[in-house]
């Protein structure tokens, strides 16, 4: 390895840390600010399962630390979540000088499109998923059975919950991602389209509770955002040249081939005769 690209190395790996340190800083300044707030998040968070609970009904803590560092976990998520948007910048300040222009254009849309998709993808689930599936649950209850989670269950359960539906509403991304790499075609996503379908119930099935409806409350949006891909894809792929002019490519038939042999060996004969005279 030469002295310059040495030097190049190391100065990549130091803008790397750097803009990684602003990240991580972004997150714990947030953090602090946020922190006297803490049990009120926490409160926020849990908000749809004591909804759903009977009359009287609550959480309970089964360590004891779990009390402390609960509200503690749910406000460092909330304190990411603001500052998910300053986290991609850096990232993106980082990878864009090795980046041609097109594919500059083409970054920052998808990166703020990938905050607002996962984001929503969250929201979806707090206001729609969780009152659902908390209220199904405690109505399956059994007679005489009550209703107590513990909180560090319940937030395990709420974080597995909240980046399946933020993977899930990034799928129009990884679509337009594919076509435009050229790793797939449109065509080809329309013709797997059944097996997206019954791969979606499937991952349905894996990443929620064993209930119908929440299942299909993430297949569904799963194949929905899966066409909204497809549509996006098709709109910002325009075909090249190269492949229109190859798409108009036919061979010769036997016929075409004998007239141009023909043609080629007249058009040797006659300079030849030209000559001679």
């Amino acid at each position: 390895m030469s002295d310059d690209t040495q030097d190049t190395f190391i100065s990549h790996l130091i803008e790397m840390r750097d803009r990684l340190l602003r990240a991580v800083l972004a997150v714990v300044i947030i953090f602090v600010c946020l922190f006297p707030w803490a049990q009120d998040i926490y409160a926020l968070l849990a908000r749809p399962l004591l909804a759903a609970l009977p009359k009287g009904g609550q959480m309970i803590a089964t360590e004891i630390t779990t009390p402390f560092f609960v509200p503690m976990k749910v406000t460092l998520m909330a304190a990411f979540l603001i500052a998910l948007p300053w986290v991609f910048y850096q990232a993106w300040a980082f990878v864009a000088p090795g980046l041609y222009q097109h594919e500059k254009r083409i970054g920052v849309p998808l990166v703020v499109a990938s905050v607002v998709l996962f984001v929503t993808g969250m929201a979806f689930a707090y206001f729609l998923v969780f009152p659902l599936v908390f209220h199904f649950i405690v109505s399956v209850t059994p007679a005489g059975v009550a209703v107590m989670t513990d909180i560090g269950k319940y937030l395990d359960f709420v974080l597995t919950m909240f980046m399946a539906f933020g993977i899930t509403f990034e799928v129009p991304i990884a679509v337009v991602l594919l076509v435009k790499m050229g790793m797939v075609s449109v065509a080809k996503l329309r013709e797997i389209r059944p097996y997206v379908i019954v791969g979606a119930f499937v991952v349905g099935a894996v990443f929620t509770p064993p209930d119908v409806i929440s299942q299909f409350m993430l297949a569904t949006p799963l194949w929905v955002l899966y066409e909204i891909g497809i549509i996006v894809a098709a709109m910002v792929t325009k075909p090249h040249p190269e492949s229109e002019s190859e798409s108009d490519y036919a061979p010769m038939s036997d016929s075409d081939m004998d007239d141009e042999l023909d043609r080629i060996e007249t058009e040797q004969v006659k300079p030849d005769s030209d000559r001679r005279a």
